[in-house]
């Protein structure tokens, strides 16, 4: 394989390209990151992350507050609660919302607040 010499004299410095490759995370890792951005890649999910950082919500607040439909928010609800950046407890009839650690720190990451 033809390589620029830069790059070349610098792989070989760093141990080569299978060193390169042994360095990488393992295969669930970057499946995980995956479902994280894909998780943050719509505005309404956003919008219910940013506001479970703040304060656990019920679905009827986070529903009067975004004015979706019941499937709709269920559906982004999923998403996020799938990739692990927010968790729902259920108390008596109610499902509480709320951001878990990597949730908070994914919003102070995006807002830098």
């Amino acid at each position: 394989m033809i390589i620029p010499e830069p790059i070349k004299c610098e792989i070989e410095y760093k141990g080569g390209v299978d060193n390169l490759y042994t360095k990488m995370p393992p295969e669930d890792e970057f499946k995980r990151w995956s479902e994280i951005h894909h998780a943050l890649s719509s505005p309404l999910r956003l919008k219910i992350l940013y506001m479970v950082t703040k304060q656990p919500l019920c679905v009827c607040i986070i529903k009067h507050i975004l004015k979706v439909s019941d499937s709709k928010l269920s559906y982004h609800l999923s998403i996020l609660s799938g990739s692990g950046i927010i968790k729902g407890t259920r108390e008596g009839n109610w499902i509480i919302y709320s951001a878990t650690e990597e949730g908070k720190q994914m919003i102070e990451g995006i807002s830098g607040k």
